[in-house]
């Protein structure tokens, strides 16, 4: 059995585990030619870059033709699809088939990014901050990184070659090191196929994160550009017969946030306090959801979306518990920390700078414990679960912030962020007044329940009302579903939404001051602390272990490598392909393992051989999903779509013995265009002219 290898401060060597979520500038090539005979070029990497998309709904995807079609998965189009889909046409349910460029619908809110360029800042932002106090910095860091973000915008309007570009700082190494990732955006996007629900998500939440799997995850959206299909010359070729067992793969995509590099006192935070905090608080709330699908078949569609993320959330965070729960695993992890620890100790210069960097990140953990509920409830808005309040806060603070110079505004109302904030408040989103009553009536119950009746805001709200009838009163007589009304708004004088008399914008007037009190608090002796003191270990890394280590995940484009592979669970072998013959031997006729009429109306003429999902060492989180799988030659050979149950504690270690990646193989996404949906002109535009076959 190999040892368990802790994401951590791993020093690139042959021998090492297939872990690592990388950047593309400090890919460890070297590595992988030694482990796999493979060599990776600077272009191989430039192409892979610029043909995977960023989805702001949290996935990944790739282009598949050079007229802007994009491969992503289906659960990542599932948002869009219910947004489009009303009680007579359940887009969800029946699926889509554009046969026509004319016929693809636009999805409400959506946008996809492209990373064009990377461009470090890390000594902008130390200049800026040397000297400080650590809530100084705190402040001064942000101005930075919002100012040097407006000043990229603002140049990359002369770039003739990339046009106008959206430009965001990022973080790595906890504040080690700081970029400008420069990406070509996209807001018109529109969906082109998508297959039935039932085929994409077979075998449901008894499956999810299993394997075996036979899951249709895949669908098929497109970007346009001035009301044309936008021309995307950085596209993946299709592999049709995939890559082998054995065979090494690429998982480039957009893991989301990992915590390897976090110390054992945040961790236990995350275990004892802000995970176990979320399971208690959704598992109630998955139970009210069910409970209210199965009044009607109308009220069953609409819980679909939300009910599969929030029962995908439950499982991953039931999975990340179990990791923090593990005894064995938490001792390894305080094991490496004393190590490192030790290592900084035995410098003289290194203790001076960060020896007590671990006891700051502690005390400000313990503050955060002190206010979390608080924080949780009114600033990050757990107390307030609904739609139409989310808008409603969208719009107060925007009236607020907008107002200010760039730099003194929150961040997420910085102008790099205005258009994704713009994207999802204008979009034309149905909104459910059943369902965002019961949404916001249980969260009021949990505000009321958590920070206690004697709690000043539960007061001023709670008063004279129960939660039920509040979120009555308030989602019957606001007009902030209309996204006309929400457009005219956002647009028209500040002080219109100051004097508005709407009851939700009324109501996110008035729980902003104490959310943003409660939020300076966070600021000021959470985050100015953590900050402060990660940037201390991050120093005290690159000077023990060079740039030999891979950060966190945060969203941002990264590049794994492993080989396709099952593994051993209790004993018994796990292949790692799944084949279509299967499906059929599986499906029982009733949810979740139903086949649509159309798939049991096919099975004769199809192969019961073709592959259908396989398994890879890749080390992916949530995010990657939709991720391009690639071989050597940067050939698209699948389509990452979730992992197994050990990968759950991937956010927080990578055991090579067990975490696997799963992935549609190539070979059933061209079988169920071209024999099932008779999508042939999606076949032909992907397949191109040229396509390996081999």
């Amino acid at each position: 059995m190999r040892k368990l290898v802790l994401g951590l401060c791993l020093i690139a060597q042959p021998g090492l585990a297939d872990e690592g979520m990388w950047t593309f500038d400090n890919f460890p090539t070297a590595q992988v030619k030694q482990k796999y005979g493979v060599e990776l070029s600077d272009a191989w990497l430039k192409r892979l870059q610029r043909s995977v998309t960023r989805h702001e709904s949290g996935c990944t995807g790739s282009f598949v033709s050079p007229d802007g079609l994009v491969l992503t998965n289906h659960h990542c189009v599932m948002a869009c699809l219910a947004k489009l889909s009303s009680e007579q046409d359940d887009l969800v349910e029946n699926g889509f088939h554009a046969a026509t460029r004319a016929n693809e619908r636009r999805c409400p809110s959506e946008i996809i990014s492209v990373l064009v360029d990377t461009e470090e800042i890390t000594s902008q932002v130390n200049a800026s901050t040397a000297g400080l106090s650590k809530e100084q910095a705190n402040a001064v860091r942000k101005q930075t990184l919002s100012r040097l973000e407006a000043g990229c915008a603002e140049k990359s309007q002369e770039n003739r070659a990339t046009g106008p570009l959206a430009c965001e700082s990022v973080s790595l190494y906890q504040g080690g090191q700081y970029f400008l990732y420069k990406y070509k955006r996209y807001e018109d996007v529109r969906l082109a196929f998508a297959p039935h629900e039932s085929i994409a998500a077979f075998g449901g939440d008894p499956d999810n994160f299993n394997f075996p799997r036979w899951c249709l995850d895949f669908s098929l959206l497109r970007v346009y550009q001035d009301g044309k299909p936008a021309r995307t010359p950085h596209y993946l070729r299709l592999r049709p017969a995939g890559a082998r067992a054995g065979e090494p793969v690429f998982v480039a995509g957009h893991p989301g946030n990992t915590s390897r590099l976090l110390t054992v006192d945040q961790l236990a935070f995350q275990r004892d306090t802000s995970t176990s905090s979320y399971l208690i608080r959704n598992s109630e709330l998955r139970g009210r959801l069910t409970q209210w699908g199965k009044t009607g078949g109308e009220q069953l569609r609409i819980i679909q979306d939300p009910l599969n993320r929030l029962e995908n959330g439950l499982k991953a965070y039931r999975g990340l518990q179990r990791a923090l729960l593990d005894e064995r695993l938490f001792s390894q992890k305080k094991a490496q920390e004393a190590d490192l620890r030790r290592r900084v100790a035995g410098s003289a210069e290194l203790a001076r700078e960060a020896g007590a960097a671990w006891d700051e990140i502690a005390a400000a953990q313990e503050r955060y414990r002190q206010i979390y509920d608080r924080y949780l409830f009114l600033e990050s808005g757990a107390g307030f679960n609904s739609k139409l309040f989310d808008y409603a806060r969208v719009l107060v603070r925007g009236a607020a912030e907008r107002g200010k110079p760039n730099e003194q505004r929150l961040r997420e109302y910085s102008e790099s962020n205005l258009p994704k904030l713009a994207a999802s408040l204008l979009g034309a989103t149905p909104v459910y007044p059943d369902l965002e009553q019961l949404t916001f009536s249980f969260s009021l119950d949990k505000l009321r329940e958590t920070l206690g009746p004697d709690d000043p805001i539960v007061r001023r709200l709670l008063n004279k009302e129960s939660p039920e009838s509040l979120a009555e009163q308030l989602v019957t007589h606001t007009m902030l579903a209309d996204p006309a009304v929400r457009k005219t708004l956002w647009d028209g004088d500040p002080r219109a939404i100051a004097q508005s008399n709407d009851p939700m914008i009324a109501l996110a007037r008035e729980v902003d001051a104490e959310a943003r009190a409660v939020r300076r608090i966070y600021e000021d002796e959470v985050q100015a602390s953590v900050a402060a003191a990660q940037e201390k270990i991050a120093k005290a890394r690159f000077s023990l272990y060079g740039a030999n280590i891979y950060p966190d995940a945060a969203f941002t484009l990264r590049l794994s490598y492993g080989i396709v592979e099952g593994w051993v669970e209790k004993g018994k072998s796990i292949a790692p392909f799944t084949t279509l013959g299967r499906l059929y031997e599986r499906a029982t006729g009733r949810a979740p393992f139903r086949l649509p009429q159309v798939w049991l109306d096919a099975r004769e003429e199809l192969n019961p051989d073709t592959p259908f999902n396989y398994a890879t060492t890749n080390d992916i989180v949530g995010g990657n999903s939709g991720s391009p799988v690639v071989d050597a030659q940067g050939r698209l050979v699948g389509l990452a779509f979730d992992g197994n149950i050990h990968s759950i504690a991937g956010s927080y270690w990578y055991d090579p013995d067990k975490n696997r990646a799963t992935a549609v193989h190539p070979a059933i996404v061209l079988t169920a265009l071209r024999e099932v949906y008779g999508a042939h002109a999606l076949v032909q535009e992907i397949m191109g002219k040229g396509a390996s076959a081999q």
